[in-house]
């Protein structure tokens, strides 16, 4: 869940998560889409998706894998959490490099390179840490006090290179560029994209919903319609922005009431259905349209 995600975000959805699923079976012999309600909202929708193939193939193996190569084969398991798992848990000599040890590793070797080209320079450099003997010796421990490192001294702006253990051993902080460092690309300008949404609800305040496919952007979420579902006097509710890692995107958001939902259709409660973060924005901006016509 913290992948790509704050962890005051993700606090409240791990305590349901694991009220809902205490063992990797329970997650195992849920439903995919049941999987798929509980994570609406936290976005990047194919971790839940892996995180529960990855629990059937983990329940079929009668456990988890002790090597990082048998880690790597899990659904959705890749170089980084699978050095993550197999040293904390397990106690292999890898490092697991994330934003946190990226940036220690580009300070401590004053490497130049940008990122997202440099990722690959900075992650093999970062690996010979692993030749010390006391990192061999405690690989969890270790990584975990990496993490601490670049989250609370080596931080990406400000570092505080007078309190820093390794302040002797780093050469970007010798020849004073440490906050320079890693350096970036320039990131280019988000597309824009654009679509609608139809938020039809009942006099229940039930709304209309579609599962969109499994492959591709909110794969196997529910959502909103993108064309009209039914003829019905459809209000203009605005337009709602929302941004995604790879591209902005526009909705143009049209709502109506009916006395009745299509019988053979899905639907869910408008105030708690599981839906996506921009699915919900659409649903609220087309729920006050019709309150201020009612």
């Amino acid at each position: 869940m913290l992948q790509q995600t704050v962890v005051a975000t993700v606090i409240p959805y791990y305590a349901k998560f694991l009220a809902a699923y205490p063992r990797i079976e329970d997650l195992a012999a849920a439903p995919v889409e049941e999987v798929l309600g509980m994570w609406a909202g936290l976005g990047y929708y194919a971790r839940a998706r892996n995180l529960h193939a990855c629990a059937k193939a983990v329940a079929a193996l009668g456990g988890f894998p002790t090597t990082v190569e048998g880690l790597r084969a899990l659904p959705g398991i890749g170089p980084y959490t699978a050095n993550a798992i197999g040293a904390i848990a397990f106690g292999r000599a890898v490092l697991p490099v994330d934003g946190n040890i990226e940036r220690v590793a580009a300070r401590v070797f004053a490497i130049r390179e940008a990122i997202p080209a440099g990722k690959a320079v900075i992650a093999a450099a970062a690996q010979g840490f692993m030749s010390d003997a006391a990192a061999r010796a405690a690989p969890g421990d270790f990584a975990q006090a990496l993490f601490d490192l670049g989250a609370t001294v080596c931080t990406p702006r400000s570092p505080d290179c007078g309190g820093c253990p390794w302040r002797g051993g780093c050469a970007a902080a010798k020849l004073g560029i440490a906050a320079e460092l890693p350096a970036r690309a320039k990131r280019p300008e988000r597309p824009r994209r654009t679509g609608q949404a139809f938020v039809l609800l009942d006099e229940g305040d039930d709304v209309l919903l579609i599962r969109r496919p499994d492959k591709g952007l909110l794969g196997g979420m529910l959502a909103l319609p993108e064309a009209p579902p039914v003829a019905a006097d459809w209000r203009d509710a605005g337009d709602i922005q929302h941004v995604f890692t790879h591209f902005a995107l526009t909705l143009a958001v049209r709502a109506a009431r009916v006395p009745a939902l299509p019988a053979c259709c899905l639907r869910g409660p408008a105030a708690t259905a599981p839906l996506p973060s921009v699915m919900r924005k659409a649903l609220d901006a087309g729920r006050a349209a019709l309150d201020d016509c009612e």
